[in-house]
């Protein structure tokens, strides 16, 4: 898909994944979750391989309980697959860490501290100097547009306000890779689409690498360099669509034909996905006993 931005707006030129290094790397993964209080078993995950690549801001799209955010989870070290790789940079993941930023859902702040120390948090852990990491702090505040509520504690602010403290709080670790289980779901359309603009600017000017989950395929669409389609439970990979659409982007893109085509086929194959995975729960399909 080109040309789907008007002219006025400069394209981004950026080198295609398959020319770039996997930063992250799924190797025929699968997840079994076990209770055995219930003696059963619930397969997440089943064969599942997926490479993205330095600076590729992949999108996962799929019904609920496909697993998206159990790879999420797999990447982030709070998770261990059943069998298969998760690898970062060729390494296996074990465990969390520093060099994986996670923004959630809900913004997950210390409801005690400010604006400022929320952002501070992760860096006074590490025992760096604080007026470097001050400096640092009141700057990332700035570009989210929060600087003047720096002092503000997080029931004072908007839902919009919470998750971009979120997103600084994640950003001030630098962290080579950003994970977002969807961050902006919670959110009014208005200020969806402002925090979408927002997220856009700082991975263009810094083009870390992304892996963002959300239900919503115009988000996918209009955020990611590629949009990854999931199947019903257990997931696997259906479709791995790369939106070559000019950069930067605004919400003028929302409107285009071929946007508006390539996201109704993507609406498409997601429905019948959840279709599927209705069709599967109604039938208990994918859980079974265990000895």
């Amino acid at each position: 898909m080109t040309g789907v931005v008007a002219a006025k707006v400069p394209a981004v030129t950026m080198p295609r994944s398959n020319d770039r290094p996997a930063k992250i790397s799924f190797r025929n993964i699968t997840k079994e979750f076990v209770s055995k209080a219930r003696g059963t078993s619930t397969k997440a995950l089943n064969g599942l391989s997926l490479d993205i690549a330095e600076k590729d801001f992949v999108c996962l799209i799929g019904p609920s309980g496909c697993g998206k955010s159990t790879l999420l989870n797999l990447i982030g070290g709070f998770e261990h697959a059943t069998s298969g790789d998760v690898l970062l940079d060729g390494v296996r993941v074990t465990a969390p860490g520093p060099d994986r930023g996670v923004v959630f859902q809900e913004g997950a702040l210390f409801p005690w501290l400010n604006v400022l120390d929320n952002v501070c948090f992760g860096p006074r852990r590490l025992g760096l100097p604080r007026e470097r990491y001050l400096e640092e702090a009141h700057a990332i505040l700035e570009e989210v547009g929060l600087l003047p509520f720096a002092r503000h504690l997080p029931a004072e602010l908007s839902g919009g306000m919470r998750q971009r403290v979120a997103i600084a709080r994640a950003l001030i670790n630098h962290p080579p890779v950003l994970l977002m289980d969807e961050p902006f779901a919670a959110l009014d359309p208005q200020t969806r689409v402002l925090m979408q603009e927002m997220l856009l600017r700082i991975w263009e000017h810094d083009n870390r690498t992304v892996l963002f989950i959300t239900h919503d395929v115009e988000e996918a669409l209009f955020l990611g360099t590629r949009v990854v389609v999931m199947s019903s439970r257990p997931g696997r990979i259906l479709k791995d669509v790369r939106a070559e659409l000019p950069r930067p982007r605004d919400f003028s893109v929302f409107g285009h034909p071929e946007f508006v085509k390539v996201k109704a086929e993507l609406f498409a194959l997601v429905r019948e996905q959840t279709i599927a995975a209705a069709a599967d729960a109604s039938g208990n399909a994918g859980t079974v006993r265990t000895p």
